[in-house]
């Protein structure tokens, strides 16, 4: 894939994206610029933080109450973990266990498990464990497959 960037003096910037045919590969990149600028609001101490999705290690549900989890920061939000599944669509978001949401690009290492499980490492050193009901989908996912095959 050829990849050109022309800066301009004034007008919008734009995208475009000129292929034979839109394949996974180009899907993928087509969400991930999309998803480049997109933002939740968290609080903390009564105080609402704005997130940038490219920042969030992972979003964990805890008795009924959802927290993304950046390297910096520990901010609750206002939306169940299917609602953020289907906000955060892209490939780099990925439903790692029934209480977890994890960001593909903070992860740092894999280690396969007994029971089919993952052990992921994050940037941060935390430990993340990916379910045997989400690991085969997530093998999938990081060869290149979207998962749903």
């Amino acid at each position: 894939m050829k990849v050109r960037v022309e800066q301009i003096s004034q007008g919008e910037d734009e995208v475009i994206i000129r292929c034979r045919e839109v394949t996974e590969e180009i899907e993928r990149l087509l969400m991930q610029l999309q998803s480049a600028g997109q933002r939740l609001v968290g609080t903390r101490d009564g105080e609402s933080i704005i997130i940038h999705t490219p920042d969030i290690l992972y979003i964990e549900s805890v008795d009924g109450k959802t927290f993304v989890l950046t390297e910096k920061d520990v901010l609750r939000v206002e939306y169940t973990l299917q609602q953020l599944e289907q906000l955060l669509h892209t490939v780099n978001f990925f439903r790692c266990s029934k209480s977890v949401i994890i960001n593909i690009d903070k992860v740092k290492t894999l280690k396969s498990l007994a029971s089919n499980r993952i052990d992921t490492t994050m940037v941060s050193g935390e430990h993340i464990l990916i379910s045997r009901t989400y690991a085969s989908e997530f093998r999938k996912r990081l060869k290149g497959g979207n998962g749903d095959d």
